[in-house]
């Protein structure tokens, strides 16, 4: 007689196991038993007594949920991270002048102090004082960390119904405060008193941006210094987007300190990230890798930074993501520096203001030394001439990297826009690589460059004219 036919029957338990049964084939077919609703009663008696057998043999098998941590945007500095603080505040910075006005030297703690004075004076509440960019994040680093930017944010508030007249005076108002403090930190020996804030502007500000959109209500004063390190001055209302990756997200809030900076180690101050997740921004930074949220967002200088973490030593946290990124931020490069002239414009920006200023096509890096410190006029020219070729063997990598990118993850350009790009990179890094072994002289032990006179020789004469 031949046998009856059976089926396996696959169920899942509430733990999400799968549990196998061998049943008869028909055993289980849905019908109506007269209870008000379908299947074979009997069958889930049987599931019903055998439950407790099941639910122990699932239990054998059942792994513990792994608690995850709670995702914070702020903590609290560590004493390591306190004491690099104090160093950054307590660091003299140098402001130059163009031309034959002096430099003004100060510490950034007092310069904060006097700008927030100043703010008062005009009317306007800066409602804290935060630390943002490469110094926050040499503060929250464990490991060595170099910077040149001093960036310093100040939020403002202004009403979402103000016209435009009063929006122009705040700003306004804000530019006067922050050139009543550059004429306030000037030497006293010079008659600071009779700068007007044209010539101070002329003078001290290597940049002044103001932006005003729906999305965006900021200023920003950039304080010229000739090696790199400038101050950045930022008067926020409202930014869509505040930092590039997580490692450069941290905002340090500062007020703790303003008012009484002695004994700064036993206060409570706060780090912010920006990026969403403190825990996880830090440890991009200890593991130096690059990561970012809604990568479409990031502005059009996003690429160089992006290719300046790479030749420091970063690394994509996640490379499966990493041509997607690298097409975002080529695209929108191309989007906020659309002709040539503008690129070439903002890639020399950027290789002054974080590679050194170029003093006759060479860089020279004010912090960079080589052997031990020595008063001698040969020692001084070694390490400068040491620091000029490390720091163009740097901009000539990074030239080289951004030449890469370029190449093979734009998407939004004719072959020939492109071309014309990688052309001028080409130049550019061909132009630095014959500078960088021409160093300008400082044996004179000078920190200035010398200057350079140029000479013509007309046809048929008999000596140079110079010409400038």
């Amino acid at each position: 007689m031949r046998g009856r036919r059976s089926r396996t029957v696959i169920t899942y338990d509430q733990y999400g196991n799968i549990q196998k049964t061998l049943q008869p084939h028909g055993s289980n077919r849905m019908r109506n038993n007269g209870n008000g609703y379908h299947g074979n009663h009997q069958n889930q008696q049987n599931q019903q007594m055998n439950s407790p057998q099941i639910h122990q043999n699932s239990n054998q098998n059942y792994q513990e949920p792994v608690i995850e941590h709670i995702v914070s945007r702020t903590a609290l500095l560590t004493k390591g991270q306190m004491k690099r603080l104090r160093a950054v505040l307590d660091e003299k910075v140098e402001i130059h002048g163009r031309g034959n006005f002096p430099t003004i030297s100060a510490k950034l703690i007092d310069l904060i102090r006097c700008l927030r004075n100043y703010l008062g004076t005009v009317q306007v509440t800066a409602r804290d004082t935060r630390l943002n960019g490469g110094a926050a994040s040499f503060v929250a680093s464990s490991n060595d960390f170099s910077y040149a930017d001093l960036d310093l944010i100040f939020p403002i508030q202004i009403d979402d119904g103000s016209d435009e007249n009063a929006e122009k005076t705040i700003f306004d108002s804000i530019r006067d405060a922050v050139f009543m403090t550059i004429r306030e930190l000037m030497p006293d020996n010079i008659g600071k008193e009779k700068f007007d804030f044209e010539t101070l502007k002329d003078v001290y500000i290597r940049k002044m941006i103001k932006v005003s959109t729906d999305n965006d209500k900021w200023s920003l004063f950039s304080l010229n210094n000739e090696y790199g390190r400038c101050i950045e001055l930022k008067f926020v209302n409202k930014m869509r987007r505040q930092f590039e990756f997580s490692v450069d997200s941290f905002q340090i809030h500062l007020d703790p300190l303003l008012d009484d900076f002695e004994g700064c180690e036993q206060k409570k101050v706060t780090i912010e990230s920006m990026y969403g997740d403190i825990h996880q921004a830090m440890n991009h930074l200890h593991e130096r890798l690059i990561d970012t949220v809604k990568p479409e967002e990031i502005r059009g200088g996003g690429l160089l930074k992006y290719c300046h973490l790479i030749i420091r030593g970063y690394k994509a946290a996640k490379p499966w993501n990493c041509r997607k990124l690298e097409r975002y931020m080529c695209s929108r490069f191309f989007i906020d520096f659309p002709d040539l002239m503008s690129q070439e414009n903002k890639l020399r920006s950027y290789l002054d203001s974080h590679f050194g200023t170029s003093f006759n096509g060479a860089a020279y890096d004010q912090w960079s030394s080589s052997g031990s410190d020595t008063d001698s006029e040969a020692s001084t020219s070694q390490a400068t001439t040491s620091s000029l070729l490390v720091t163009g063997q740097a901009k000539y990598d990074f030239l080289m990297l951004l030449y890469r990118v370029i190449d093979e993850s734009t998407v939004c350009l004719m072959a020939h826009e492109r071309h014309m790009t990688l052309n001028m990179i080409d130049r550019v890094a061909f132009q630095l690589s014959m500078q960088c072994y021409n160093p300008p002289n400082f044996s004179s032990g000078s920190t200035t460059p010398p200057r350079t006179t140029l000479f013509y020789l007309p046809p048929d004469a008999a000596s140079w004219i110079p010409v400038i």
